[in-house]
């Protein structure tokens, strides 16, 4: 706080952290569990103050490499058997998005908006809520942009061949089987699985590529269900005629948030603030170096 009482419109220096600590938070090196939250809550509160256009190009460029996924998954899917095991082979090319969008540092809607909640729960002044809302908004908006523009790309044949197509539209065609409970509930652990990429990766150095395919992997393996990712699959229903509007909106993108929202931005995001709270409130009482 300045000396005139006003809060300051800019990111914050961590009081709870030591000399050591604070220096591996500035570095992106490994450490304990607090160090890790640090490093996270700082990225998140970075985000919070990134201007409006920054954040939409990002988040744009990541629902068009993201799209990746889909791609991935229907060219295998187009070239494999029918068989039991096919589905769990196919899961590989869901990862090759996450891949590019995460290592790549882009802004997807569930990894890397959870930072964000952090600096929050932490700091739930209406300021920050307001701007935790916006980013959302902006990356949300962004990522289903890119998703269409690809999904359309794919609907035209413009980057594909009609096999792999097929394939795309095999793939999507399984969300229409879920009720909206059902993909809120599937949405959960995808949430919650995507976001903890988030908590790993500060901790991963070499073997980030390898964490991100075996979490996506999961993901897609398991059936969970991504809002980014799986509104490629319902642009592509849309535009091939098998749904109206009215379901991508309401039917899937409105489930597969509220599902992703609970269990990345929700569960994910108080489990790690509780992991560290104490932590924090002991350190803060305790003499600096």
């Amino acid at each position: 706080m300045t000396p005139s009482g006003e809060v300051p419109d800019e990111p914050q220096e961590p009081d709870h952290l030591d000399a050591g600590e604070r220096e591996d938070v500035a570095d992106r090196q490994t450490g304990s569990a607090l160090v890790v939250y640090e490093v996270i809550r700082a990225a998140g509160d970075e985000e919070l103050h990134r201007p409006a256009s920054g954040l939409f190009f990002s988040a744009l460029a990541a629902g068009i490499g993201v799209c990746a996924s889909l791609l991935g998954v229907a060219t295998l899917r187009g070239h494999l058997p029918d068989a039991p095991w096919v589905e769990l082979v196919a899961a590989l090319g869901y990862t090759l998005g996450f891949v590019i969008v995460v290592l790549g540092n882009l802004q997807l809607f569930t990894e890397a908006t959870v930072t964000a909640v952090l600096p929050v729960i932490a700091d739930p002044r209406p300021i920050n809520c307001l701007r935790l809302v916006r980013l959302w908004a902006i990356v949300l908006i962004g990522n289903l942009i890119g998703t269409f523009i690809v999904a359309s790309m794919i609907a035209m044949q413009w980057i594909v061949d009609a096999q792999t197509l097929d394939g795309a539209l095999e793939f999507a065609g399984h969300l229409t089987e879920y009720s909206f409970g059902a993909l809120l509930v599937r949405g959960i652990p995808a949430g919650f699985l995507i976001a903890s990429l988030a908590w790993i990766l500060p901790n991963a150095r070499q073997d980030a590529l390898g964490v991100v395919v075996g979490i996506t992997w999961l993901v897609s393996a398991g059936g969970f269900t991504h809002v980014v990712v799986g509104s490629a699959e319902a642009w592509l229903l849309l535009l091939a005629g098998r749904v109206g509007i009215d379901w991508v909106l309401f039917g899937f993108i409105a489930p597969a948030f509220l599902g992703n929202v609970i269990g990345g931005s929700g569960l994910f995001a108080l489990i790690a603030y509780g992991q560290v709270r104490e932590q924090m409130a002991v350190a803060k009482h305790e003499p600096k170096d």
